[in-house]
């Protein structure tokens, strides 16, 4: 699995919109989408840190490290 993106439960819990997140954080509506959806191969500091700042929480709030059942077997 890697990195699990929680930035939909985030959005829930301060109960904001797709398209006024965007806006605040400076980035296209479909681009944020990409990264809700976890389809992003990365995402740029100044992006995460406007994310933090507009949902008033950590990184690790948006960004979570889960191992791949298979990595866990040796």
């Amino acid at each position: 699995m890697g990195i699990r993106i929680n930035l939909d439960v985030m959005m829930a819990r301060r109960k904001i919109g797709l398209t006024e997140l965007a806006s605040r954080v400076g980035i296209t509506p479909a681009n944020l989408s990409v990264l809700k959806t976890g389809r992003a191969k990365a995402i740029r500091f100044s992006t995460l840190e406007a994310l933090c700042r507009e949902l008033q929480c950590q990184p690790g709030d948006i960004l979570e490290y889960a191992e791949d059942e298979a990595d866990g077997e040796q």
